[in-house]
């Protein structure tokens, strides 16, 4: 028995192990559904920012490369216009400070010593001399810049050629890939086009069971994969994959069981399938092998985005459904499996529970099936006793009758003997003048016949 509070109210109560089994299958299908289409949601989030983290990254990276090119273009401009604005400043820097020197020698010469026009002539001549070395400088200088913005002009021309070539190689590749997933394509149609449509679904069938084959001996110890041969029903899936866990005393206890249905067909077929029209046969199989959860595997409607798009979880229409393509085999089985494994624990304690409580639930059949017979015999005795005591009853009720009768009958012969008692000649004659004289004639001849 367990003992389990009302978190309302606050009230304890016991309850047996059956209801307390059932309470706790009950919240463990509750929060394993809920967990699993948290994480079925989880993973299509995954997916959709999976896909726009790549785009973005695709685009972050082109946008990466321009903003290079930009900047580095921009540098450049920089660079020559900076080269180009430090120059000329610097030439007429030059210019001003000689000019500034010049007039002030002059002036000091005319003011000071009133020198001879020989002598400014002579000076005239240093400050010419002087102005053309000022100009070759200039000119070193701005030869100097224009060599360095031809530099940067070819290291740019060479970047840009080197990012032409990057651009070409890059296209060149990536035709190179369409053309050889084209080809793929090509040959896969092919390939199917040549295929019968038992081929068909057999193909599809080995491509699942060789995709579980490879993780079988990393990710699947302890479960088994194999065909549906049992037809007793009248029918049959395709594979049924199971799963125990093992405890540390060697105890085994299934905790997932899945039911597979795989579906393809050629692009050929006159007739199309939908997948509609397997779901409800395929609910009827787990139902009839004693599965948890139904899986379909198709390729049935490639142009419907809703099974295009991951994980269909179909449990609306049937409990515990789903269908997915062939790239989510594996998927599917790891996403189940990991939601249920959190149960290994409660489904192993339930297990362990039941097997120690297997003399307890003897005795209490038995005790529940001597109480059952007690009862009734109980209830067949009362009966007869009841029924005993209401003869009783009614005998007694006569017997009171009967007595009742008889005092009334004694009453009666007493009120008679009493009447007898007072019952005289002279009050039978009184009033009666006829019999008054024959008794007296009766007595008179009593007399004579005495005499």
């Amino acid at each position: 028995m367990h003992e389990v509070k009302c978190p309302h109210c606050g009230e304890a109560f016991t309850i047996d192990e059956a209801a307390y089994a059932d309470i706790v299958t009950q919240i463990r299908d509750g929060e394993f559904e809920k967990a699993l289409h948290e994480r079925l949601r989880l993973a299509e989030n995954e997916k959709t920012a999976a896909v726009e983290l790549a785009e973005a990254k695709v685009a972050r990276e082109l946008e990466k490369e321009q903003a290079v090119k930009t900047a580095e273009i921009e540098r450049l401009k920089a660079s020559l216009d900076a080269a180009d604005v430090s120059t000329r400043l610097a030439v007429m820097e030059a210019v001003n400070a000689i000019e500034k020197e010049r007039d002030a020698e002059l002036s000091t010469l005319e003011k000071e010593t009133g020198t001879k026009d020989a002598e400014i002539e002579r000076l005239k001549a240093e400050l010419k001399s002087a102005g053309v070395a000022s100009q070759l400088a200039v000119r070193e200088a701005m030869s100097a810049v224009e060599k360095e913005r031809d530099d940067l002009a070819r290291d740019l021309a060479i970047s840009q050629s080197e990012q032409k070539l990057r651009e070409s190689t890059l296209r060149d590749k990536h035709g190179t890939e369409v053309k050889l997933l084209n080809e793929a394509i090509d040959s896969y149609k092919d390939f199917k086009a040549r295929l019968s449509t038992k081929m068909v679904g057999e193909t599809l069938e080995q491509h699942c069971e060789i995709e579980f084959e490879r993780l079988r001996a990393t990710g699947f110890q302890h479960a088994t994969f194999g065909k549906d041969n049992d037809v007793t029903s009248g029918s049959k899936g395709d594979y049924i994959f199971r799963e125990e866990s093992v405890s540390e005393d060697g105890q085994s206890t299934e905790f997932i069981s899945i039911m597979f249905e795989m579906k393809n067909e050629s692009d050929a077929t006159a007739t199309k399938k939908k997948n509609e029209d397997f779901l409800k046969e395929l609910d009827k199989d787990r139902i009839q092998k004693g599965c948890e959860y139904a899986v379909l595997v198709s390729m049935l409607e490639p142009e419907n985005e809703l099974y295009n798009g991951g994980i269909v979880d179909l449990s609306h229409r049937y409990p515990k459904m789903y269908a997915v393509r062939p790239q989510f085999f594996i998927p599917i089985i790891t996403l189940l499996r990991n939601a249920a494994a959190s149960t290994v624990v409660v489904r192993a304690e339930l297990a362990r529970v039941r097997e120690q409580n297997v003399d307890i639930t003897d005795f209490e059949e038995k005790l529940h099936t001597f109480k059952q017979g007690f009862s009734r015999n109980y209830t067949l005795a009362s009966d007869q006793f009841q029924e005993a005591i209401k003869r009783i009853d009614e005998a007694i009720k006569d017997l009171e009758k009967t007595k009742e009768n008889l005092l009334k009958s004694a009453n009666n012969l007493r009120l008679a003997n009493d009447k007898a008692d007072t019952l005289t000649i002279k009050a039978l004659t009184r009033g009666n003048p006829t019999m008054t004289a024959k008794f007296i004639e009766l007595g008179q001849g009593e007399a004579a016949h005495e005499e």
